[in-house]
């Protein structure tokens, strides 16, 4: 009797399924897991890197921002300063120019009336000093401070005054008490003198002070001031 060796019976889904599907099968799962386990990785490596590329982004598009509008020059305040500073000063030099014009202004303002009131109470002294002694020299001298109207007076007349002061004797000395310009006009001024002269004749009848005041008109030609009216005022 022949023995009959029997093969094992595979499975219907064995036999169905050859060797190279269930490999390919194997693969499949292998490749299913890998990916699966390596996408997150993947992802997270993405997500991390795009935070500091966006930051990256906006950190260089300030500058570019900031190349295109033009800033202006860091100097420019201390320039306008300097330029306030150069106003302030040019003003103030020349207000020191006009303020220092005005002053010289004045001051020659001031000393022409001087000169005008000195004239004035040197032509009233000379006119109330007179003695008999020297009654030619003081018709002389006020002569020499003469002019116009006040001159004229004299014309004819000083030989005779100067024969009646020594015949009469009578001896005048003047002193000025106050004095001040009046009016100005261009080249004359008038100017009020109020003297007072000591009086002593040859008997002494009629010693004592007299007092006057008289406007002095003083006029300044070419430089030269002389006492052109003399009038007795109240």
């Amino acid at each position: 009797m022949e023995t009959v060796e029997q093969k094992p019976t595979a499975s219907p889904e064995t036999a169905a399924t050859p060797a190279g599907a269930v490999t390919a099968k194997s693969t499949k799962v292998d490749a299913d897991t890998d990916g699966a386990s390596t996408a997150p990785a993947a992802a997270k490596v993405d997500l991390s890197k795009g935070e500091p590329d966006s930051d990256t982004d906006s950190d260089e598009s300030e500058p570019a921002a900031e190349t295109d509008t033009p800033k202006p020059p860091r100097n420019w305040r201390r320039l306008s300063l300097i330029g306030v500073v150069a106003v302030l000063v040019v003003a103030l030099v020349a207000a020191g120019i006009v303020l220092l014009f005005d002053r010289n202004s004045a001051n020659e303002r001031d000393a022409r009336r001087g000169q005008f009131d000195q004239v004035a109470r040197q032509t009233v002294l000379n006119l109330t000093t007179i003695k008999p002694d020297t009654a030619k020299e003081d018709v002389d001298r006020i002569l020499a401070g003469a002019s116009g109207e006040f001159k004229s007076e004299f014309d004819g007349r000083q030989d005779p005054f100067v024969s009646v002061v020594k015949e009469a004797g009578v001896t005048t000395v003047g002193k000025i008490i106050e004095s001040g310009v009046q009016s100005e006009d261009g080249d004359t001024a008038r100017v009020l003198v109020a003297a007072r002269a000591d009086v002593s004749t040859p008997d002494n009848s009629q010693n004592g002070p007299r007092d006057f005041r008289m406007r002095v008109t003083v006029t300044d030609a070419d430089g030269t001031m002389t006492a052109s009216k003399v009038e007795f005022v109240p």
